[in-house]
């Protein structure tokens, strides 16, 4: 059977429907399938000149048959279809069509190398941790989702303070009036928490934070837990101010005065694919365009054939 390629772009944008367009027909001209959600499929067929032969997801083709999905837009468009892809295994790579894109693998440029990477089977798969939320009022659970990047809980009156508790492990850490708190992954950590002041940790490490939001208390400083935590924060009912949930910032739900939402590690990574294994380091110098002038690199002899002159 044909390899099918499932093709996600942001058709809001006019790069990101021609970048579909000729993802489609080079993928066509390999011998793959291109596979698209019906709605997209419509927008990118107006206009579309010689259009490609394209299978439409749940209708023609089942998600179960998908080998990978690629994605054209930016961060929010990635986020999007790890939401579509939730329940499955298929593993994303993202070609950056938007601003910073941490998530993506490649750039508008490298769109041809991307599609003949895919055809060529040249790319590797690897699991990024996700968060799973989870929502109480009292003793009835009202709400459970999750999220890749980061799952925020913010005041919903811009007049007012959000009064919280934030505890860890089951144990109470601290009570103030913020602007909110973001509860992130290492995947997350260079965007939403980044942007209130998080430190920036590598996708491999094993963790996760919790960042204060403009927060009124001496001791309101990023913290890092271990996967095995639970983060939780709890939106103190005495001055009857609610809140918001936001899940990647794309889902939400208002929180009442008294609601408690807990945050464990998720039992499902998302799958990312990758074809340019570089370090995070470089993705970092380049996303951010961080200076490196003056950089000499490390000394020649490595360090295992380094010795010591004994006297």
């Amino acid at each position: 059977m044909s390899r099918k390629i499932l093709v996600f772009a942001h058709t809001g944008r006019e790069d990101a429907r021609d970048a579909a367009r000729t993802v489609c027909r080079q993928l066509v001209e390999a011998g793959l399938i291109p596979v698209m959600e019906r709605e997209d499929l419509a927008i990118l067929q107006s206009g579309w000149d010689n259009c490609v032969p394209v299978e439409v997801v749940s209708e023609t083709v089942a998600l179960v048959d998908i080998e990978l999905g690629i994605v054209l837009g930016g961060d929010g468009s990635i986020l999007r279809a790890a939401e579509k892809i939730r329940h499955t295994d298929i593993p994303l790579v993202g070609v950056n069509l938007g601003h910073v894109g941490f998530l993506a693998e490649a750039e508008e440029y490298d769109l041809t190398e991307t599609v003949e990477n895919i055809v060529n089977e040249k790319y590797t798969v690897e699991e990024r941790m996700a968060i799973d939320v989870h929502v109480w009022e009292g003793h009835r659970k009202i709400l459970t989702d999750w999220a890749l990047n980061e799952a925020s809980v913010e005041k919903g009156n811009r007049e007012k303070m959000l009064e919280v508790a934030i505890e860890v492990d089951r144990r109470p850490l601290s009570t103030f009036g913020c602007d909110g708190v973001v509860f992130a992954t290492p995947t997350g950590s260079t965007a939403y928490a980044f942007s209130g002041g998080g430190p920036v940790v590598w996708p491999t490490v094993d963790a996760m934070l919790l960042v204060p939001l403009s927060a009124h208390a001496l001791f309101a400083r990023p913290l890092v837990t271990a996967p095995s935590s639970m983060m939780a924060v709890e939106i103190l009912p005495h001055n009857r101010v609610g809140g918001v949930l936001w899940c990647d910032g794309r889902r939400t739900r208002d929180l009442k005065p008294g609601t408690r939402v807990e945050i464990v590690r998720s039992r499902k990574p998302v799958r990312l694919a990758r074809m340019h294994p570089a370090p995070f380091s470089e993705r970092l110098v380049r996303k951010f365009e961080l200076p490196t002038t003056g950089w000499r690199g490390p000394s020649n002899a490595s360090p295992s054939s380094t010795s010591i002159e004994e006297n």
